[in-house]
């Protein structure tokens, strides 16, 4: 595809699953897209659009590629597809969605974990066809004249009216001071790219707006603001989030993939078919279809989202043995054929182990799913986190329902 695809059709892509929660307001960002579509055709320039992403932790998962899917789009019709990665805002964090403030990151923590986004990124994105920025670039060098400056074309009121924040206003919980300055610095990355379009999920609503105000005060054209719906994590309620634990990273090994994606309840896998496959707005319907007359059984087609997802992010050849493994954990109720091997000590405590060989990605993450009765050894399940794990023969340790490991004495 290409900017010869005619406007109108470029349209239809562009807008296809794009809710901004008011209909006037889409109605408004669509006629102003197709504006910049048809001066983009006419001045043979690609439109600059672009989503960002805080490296608040060193893994993507499903619920960023929904925008990084539209960005695809976008960047499928031959315009400009800017993936910005948020080293300075992630120091700040983002409150859109969040009942209280985000834990402070150091420097030196959010670009550890920037370092692995644009390989995640590129299993979506064309990497030679993307514009790849770090926020820091530009943020770190704003002046406190120019932070009052902004700040001064924005009201607290049009902070506290926001679902999140009223709430916490209300309940008389705090509001930092520095939560306020998300919004404007993502406004400010805006004008910085000479942004035409930016993407967001729903939540992301008033920093796109944001960037909107910022520009024209800057003597800029406005961009277009377009958000996409929320993916809901694992437990099938809340959003997709590290902090949360339900979660899908797409740089998961193939079989934790799969598994993940079939603990999915029933009532979810709909959510999943319109925002992270690929499957036609036609072959959803007809899927749905068959769901509630009952011609289709909800497992089957749970095992097809989940060949869908694996494909789609660890290639075909990878689809066959994951789902094996699957079937021989979960369907036969056998240890898995390969897992990894670790080497214990008889000073190791099970939070050491599980953080040491990788299984979770924190120690608060290890506490948590002993906590939740999640851990087992040879079956047993272990619930005090200091226990020192003393292996005298090779022993399986199990981590929630799809994470094995053999811990060998030394």
């Amino acid at each position: 595809m290409s900017q010869s695809k005619p406007i109108e059709k470029q349209i239809a892509i562009l807008m296809q699953g794009v809710e901004m929660g008011e209909e006037k307001l889409k109605e408004a960002m669509q006629a102003e897209l197709k504006e910049k579509l048809i001066h983009s055709a006419e001045k043979g320039e690609p439109i600059r659009v672009y989503c960002g992403y805080d490296p608040t932790s060193p893994d993507l998962h499903l619920g960023h590629t929904v925008t990084m899917r539209k960005l695809k789009q976008f960047q499928d019709l031959g315009h400009q597809a800017i993936f910005v990665i948020g080293t300075f805002t992630a120091l700040v964090g983002d409150p859109s969605d969040k009942d209280k403030a985000r834990p402070r990151l150091s420097h030196d923590q959010v670009m550890e974990n920037a370092e692995t986004y644009t390989d995640q990124a590129f299993k979506i994105l064309d990497a030679e066809k993307t514009e790849v920025r770090y926020n820091h670039e530009w943020l770190s060098e704003l002046s406190m004249e120019q932070i009052i400056e902004m700040a001064s074309l924005f009201t607290v009121q049009q902070f506290l009216v926001r679902d999140n924040f009223s709430k916490r206003f209300e309940k008389g919980d705090p509001i930092w001071l520095h939560e306020f300055f998300y919004g404007v610095l993502q406004g400010y990355d805006a004008t910085i790219l000479k942004a035409d379009v930016q993407l967001g999920g729903t939540e992301q609503l008033f920093n796109l707006l944001a960037g909107r105000k910022l520009q024209e005060a800057m003597g800029l054209r406005p961009q277009v603001a377009l958000t996409t719906p929320v993916l809901v994590g694992t437990d099938g309620h809340m959003r997709m989030a590290k902090s949360t634990g339900n979660y899908i990273g797409i740089d998961e090994t193939p079989e934790e993939m799969y598994g993940k994606v079939m603990s999915l309840p029933d009532s979810a896998m709909m959510n999943y078919f319109r925002l992270v496959t690929r499957f036609s707005p036609d072959e959803i319907a007809e899927i749905e279809l068959g769901l509630g007359d009952g011609k289709l059984h909800p497992r089957d087609v749970k095992m097809r989202l989940a060949r869908e997802i694996v494909a789609i992010y660890q290639g075909d050849e990878a689809v066959e043995p994951a789902e094996a493994a699957f079937r021989r954990v979960f369907q036969e109720h056998e240890d898995p054929e390969e897992m990894p091997e670790y080497s214990i000590g008889p000073e190791g405590t099970i939070v050491d182990v599980m953080v040491d060989s990788g299984l979770v990605s924190s120690r608060s993450e290890a506490r948590r799913l002993i906590k939740q009765n999640g851990v087992r050894l040879d079956g047993e399940v272990l619930d005090d986190a200091n226990m020192a794990l003393d292996v005298k023969k090779p022993a399986i340790l199990k981590v929630g329902k799809r994470r094995f490991l053999k811990l060998m004495p030394e």
